[in-house]
């Protein structure tokens, strides 16, 4: 189901019956983390009210923001799918396939009538003696201000500016006689046909663009300040396609193949850490017989341990393709300044373009980067604690969706889903109204700790800004674990009666 598929009548219907001031639960987002969020609650607190509020006009999150030719999912979607729902198509799946995913969940589970869409947040206030949050919301439509409030509320609306993504600012940009374009915000007119066209980075965002604009661009060139880790297979799972020949189930067909997927991985990942340098030249070893050695050697080989970043995939080998074929290729160099024809290295070579795409990154916005308030008072959620990558120190009755980096995101929306759900009934079984995860004495000489360390993952967007996160500290539950194969078990034994969650 995609926007063009829902019509407006309906959207706008569906944005004014919700009238009803307060709810259980407010969940941002009808993208993949609040719909996942919205499955779970109906399904495990079936007497919970609860409303999703989306700014934009239609489901999806980021496969609605991001509109650049052939954008698609960097992880396969046997695992970034919901374990609830049976993924049938290519692992890789463009971001079409993925909105009528989501919104057959949103069918499926009846949740049309949850969402309000076009309802932008703009402030969170806690007060004690009402024991509920006041979100105040911009009607889109109208740009009428309204309230609601909630018991609980939820962010699972991204990490990101949906609406402007990162550009470094290079001397002469003014200059240059051509187009700039960022990925986020891709103009509907753009038309390269014939046209030098210049690709600033190195990561999914580049590799997915350039493929899919080479063949019509007079030439394609991706410069990149350093090279990134790429992967390539073809877009299809022997397993599942073997698994469907016995006519198993959908439902049995996806939960081996995720099982199968997350094996792998693990091993990959453990491997990275405790054998870097071997899984390093497995991964140039495939890179070489598309390309070769030079090139491998002078763009392909990154100067950072696997997996420290993202490991980018590209599947089919669509990239290496480009790039052999002529119509693309690579330039690892620094940025010296635009000109009036196009960018100028620090190597003096000068590469001409009619435009200039910067699939750059985007910028970190956690928490949409709203004024939160507690009894009145302005709260700087940055210098929270996080509470087991949850809840924040000192903040009731608020969670947040933070998935995995380094596994499939939507692995955790379904185990943070199981926890807030039981956490939540167990509340209503004892009558409390509020939870506030609160530091002990012992807590409060913690460091104040990044959310996730640098050895760990450290691409450009968390450099930037890694100091707008809540802090992570030095022991358990005041951290972050980006390690799905020890949460999987982990989660579902928290214990929800720690003298560090105070009730009330």
């Amino acid at each position: 189901m995609s926007k063009e598929n829902t019509p407006a009548t309906e959207r706008t219907a569906v944005t004014q019956a919700g009238d009803v001031n307060h709810v259980d639960m407010i969940i941002v987002g009808a993208g993949i983390s609040g719909i996942g969020l919205a499955h779970h609650l109906k399904e495990q607190c079936p007497n919970k009210s609860f409303a999703i509020l989306e700014s934009k006009e239609t489901h999806g999150g980021t496969w609605v923001t991001h509109t650049y030719p052939g954008i698609r999912s960097d992880s396969d979607l046997y695992t970034f799918g919901y374990r609830f729902k049976p993924w049938s198509g290519n692992p890789i799946a463009s971001a079409e396939l993925i909105n009528d995913y989501i919104g057959e969940v949103i069918k499926d589970e009846n949740l049309e009538s949850h969402i309000r869409y076009r309802h932008e947040i703009k402030k969170a206030s806690w007060s004690d003696e009402d024991q509920r949050w006041t979100i105040t919301i911009n009607k889109v439509d109208t740009n009428e201000t309204v309230e609601m409030t909630c018991s609980f509320f939820m962010w699972s609306g991204g990490y990101y500016d949906h609406k402007q993504g990162y550009t470094p600012q290079w001397s002469g940009m003014d200059q240059f006689e051509g187009r700039i374009v960022h990925p986020q915000t891709w103009p509907d007119d753009l038309n390269m046909t014939g046209k030098k066209v210049v690709v600033i980075g190195s990561g999914a965002t580049a590799a997915t663009l350039i493929p899919n604009i080479a063949q019509d661009s007079d030439h394609v060139t991706m410069l990149q300040r350093s090279p990134t880790y790429f992967w390539t297979d073809a877009n299809r799972n022997e397993l599942a396609d073997r698994l469907r020949e016995l006519d198993l189930p959908e439902e049995w067909v996806h939960e081996t193949v995720r099982r199968d997927l997350l094996k792998t991985a693990k091993d990959v990942q453990y491997a990275a850490m405790e054998y870097p340098e071997v899984v390093k030249e497995e991964l140039l070893k495939v890179v070489r017989e598309h390309v070769g050695e030079e090139l491998t050697e002078k763009h392909f080989t990154p100067t950072y341990r696997p997996w420290q970043q993202r490991l980018a995939f590209v599947p089919n080998a669509d990239l290496f393709e480009s790039v052999k074929s002529g119509k693309a290729s690579i330039v690892t160099d620094q940025i010296e300044s635009f000109t009036e024809k196009g960018i100028l290295l620090q190597s003096g070579e000068e590469l001409e373009a009619d435009v200039i795409i910067t699939a750059t990154g985007f910028n970190l916005l956690p928490l949409g980067g709203i004024p939160y308030e507690i009894n009145g008072e302005p709260v700087d959620l940055s210098n929270a604690y996080t509470y087991r990558g949850i809840m924040l120190s000192g903040v009731p009755n608020l969670a947040m969706m933070f998935g995995y980096l380094r596994t499939s995101w939507t692995m955790r929306v379904d185990l943070v889903g199981d926890y807030l759900c039981r956490l939540l009934n167990q509340m209503d079984e004892r009558g409390d109204k509020v939870v506030t995860p609160t530091l002990r004495e012992q807590d409060q000489s913690m460091a104040k700790n990044r959310w996730v360390s640098a050895d760990e993952f450290n691409p450009g967007y968390m450099e930037r800004r890694h100091h707008m996160m809540p802090k992570s500290g030095d022991h358990e539950p005041w951290v972050f674990s980006p390690d799905y194969y020890k949460e999987k078990d982990q989660m579902p034994n928290f214990d929800l009666d720690e003298d560090t969650l105070v009730y009330r």
